[in-house]
């Protein structure tokens, strides 16, 4: 038996575009004309084509026979090569960033289920344009005009690849630690020297250069994170008109062994061990985090999108075994063994891993939604307003969706049975790639953290407010529809929103008297924004679905579906948010209780 590849859910993306996340209101922003149906379609269906067929074969055999390092150098994994050079000739590289640097221009909404898709496909190539999407980022937001010119059009064709560099051996996800430094020269450029750790795609075989942009700090810079600055270093020097020149001083020392997704190299890179690394600075000094945060939100969202992409390859890898599988009688009586979709527990797994997956896409869609409204629309208050609402979603996307991520991966073993254990069915992969997903661009607790001090404090919970207002009105809609299934949905949306509503009031009263009892449920925090909000969306499919029935439009049995999965993610998902209101407002004395000698 071997590991069954990836196809793209093209239908429940596309009903997650246009009904979920208004693909309409999009198309209608100033600069995202092109972003109709038609062009969704078109795209969507052209990439579900290239990553099924050229990046998803690559998957399981990469994971087997991942990249190496020898002598400085990184050799990727068979294809990755050629693969990659196929995908940026074929403009996915740029399909979100502006067409003046060789882009596609079109909107986020556009592009996410792109993104998914290549990550569904295969987390471990999709790892090298994750990283270029956040340099791309940074530099269209805080690079000069000149460093726009040398460095973009070459990043967004795919003719170059860039990575970010903050990690250090001292320095986890304390950049305070960060203590790599840059010695102005006099004539413009630093000397970059330091070590950097955990640099995905920090050395390849697959472009001729790469752009490293690296967290450092100037002699007189103050302590903290307000001396951080970030500057360019590419890997090779690059001529003002844009040929390559002498190589840098960056050098791969080693890359790590990991225990999941493992051909995407991970380098060890050491600056300045020849004399200096010569890097140009971003922006101003001092402001390197500023800037920074701007590629990690990109790859938070990003990170986000893996862990959907990775759970719907799990779970359509269970279903296929499911059906396939024929072990003991069913429960209700049969007169020869079944298959074990049959078996009840089995169905419970599998409509668990549909039901969260099916949720954490259409909450980062809607995301993706709005992110585009902050970027294009005309009014700035609509757009401060969206900002706002969106850096609320971005760490409840990353946290929420990759802790799901892991869950599924793992029920996708479970499912498998003592077959799941064993490499070659490709699910004990995914449990082993989903691992990183909940540590890296900041921890499920990072992302916690940012949840209760940047996004519910410091607005005094005005956009925690606002969603929950938005949950109740969706409860409300439910309540209008006659049928078990809609009034149960109700019910349990009315809960989480009480539970939610409940839980922002105790971090507001509460953070600054026992600061560490709101951070002790900072995380059950998080996952309980992450299955309400996710509630609310499959509220909101369940609505459309029902209306598409009675209009006798469409795909029956996917609407159906639609309905009976948003009744399950009500019963056995958002049914928890009792729960964990219980262990946030009342948990923080068994959290805190012990000494530290008492561990």
């Amino acid at each position: 038996m071997t590991a069954l590849s990836y196809k793209a859910p093209l239908k429940d993306m596309l009903f997650a575009l246009t009904e979920l996340a208004n693909l309409e209101a999009v198309g209608a922003l100033p600069g995202c004309e092109d972003a109709t149906r038609d062009t969704a379609e078109a795209v969507l269906e052209e990439n579900a084509k290239f990553v099924s067929g050229v990046i998803a074969p690559l998957n399981h055999a990469a994971d087997k026979e991942p990249s190496y390092w020898h002598d400085g150098q990184v050799t990727t994994s068979k294809g990755f090569k050629e693969a990659f050079r196929q995908f940026a000739d074929a403009g996915w590289q740029g399909l979100q960033h502006p067409q003046e640097f060789g882009g596609q221009g079109l909107p986020k909404l556009i592009g996410t289920p792109c993104v998914e898709m290549l990550h569904g496909a295969n987390i471990s190539f999709a790892l090298v344009a994750l990283l270029s999407d956040g340099a791309i980022e940074a530099l269209m937001t805080a690079g000069s005009d000149a460093q726009k010119a040398l460095y973009l059009e070459a990043l967004v064709t795919g003719k170059w690849t860039g990575t970010m560099n903050l990690t250090e051996p001292q320095a986890g996800s304390d950049l305070a630690a960060v203590r790599t430094r840059a010695v102005p020269q006099g004539d413009g450029t630093y000397k970059i020297s330091g070590t950097k750790i955990f640099i995905t795609y920090g050395e390849h075989d697959m472009t001729d250069n790469i752009v490293h942009l690296v967290l450092a700090r100037t002699p007189d810079a103050p302590p903290g994170v307000k001396g951080i600055s970030l500057f360019i270093v590419p890997k090779f020097m690059v001529n003002a008109d844009g040929t390559l020149g002498e190589r840098n001083d960056v050098h791969c020392v080693s890359i790590e062994h990991k225990l999941g997704i493992k051909a995407s190299p991970t380098a060890v890179l050491q600056f300045g061990d020849h004399g200096g690394a010569i890097g140009t600075l971003v922006g101003e000094e001092n402001r390197g985090l500023e800037y920074m945060f701007i590629m990690m939100n990109a790859a938070r969202f990003g990170v986000g999108l893996q862990g959907i992409g990775l759970a719907e390859h799990a779970y359509q890898q269970a279903v296929a075994f499911a059906k396939d599988r024929v072990q003991s009688r069913d429960v209700a009586g049969s007169s020869a063994p079944v298959s074990i979709i049959h078996h009840p527990d089995v169905r419970r797994m599998l409509m668990s891993m549909r039901a969260q997956t099916e949720a954490a896409r259409a909450l980062a869609y809607v995301g993706a939604g709005i992110s585009d409204v902050a970027h294009y629309h005309e009014d700035a208050e609509t757009r401060a307003s969206s900002l706002a609402l969106y850096e609320y979603l971005v760490p409840v996307i990353k946290g929420w969706s990759t802790e799901m991520s892991e869950n599924v991966a793992r029920d996708g073993v479970q499912v498998h049975g003592g077959m799941g254990f064993i490499e070659e069915t490709g699910a004990a992969q995914h449990y082993r790639d989903a691992k990183i997903l909940t540590i890296y661009e900041g921890t499920t607790a990072i992302q916690a953290n940012d949840l209760v001090g940047r996004k519910t404090v410091r607005d005094g919970g005005k956009v925690a407010q606002h969603l929950i207002a938005q949950v109740r009105a969706t409860a409300t809609q439910l309540g209008e529809l006659e049928g078990a299934d809609f009034a149960a949905i109700r019910t349990r949306l009315e809960q989480g929103a009480a539970d939610l509503e409940a839980v922002v009031a105790f971090v507001l009263a509460n953070v600054k008297t026992d600061v560490k009892a709101v951070f002790a449920g900072s995380v059950p925090y998080l996952k309980l924004a992450g299955i309400v909000l996710g509630g609310w969306q499959m509220g909101r499919a369940a609505l459309v679905a029902q209306q598409r029935l009675a209009e006798g439009e469409g795909d029956a049995a996917f609407y159906k579906a639609k309905i009976v999965t948003a009744r399950f993610f009500a019963d056995h998902i958002l049914a928890q948010s009792a729960a964990l209101k219980v262990s946030i407002v009342e948990g923080a004395a068994g959290v805190l209780g012990l000494e530290e000698d008492q561990f």
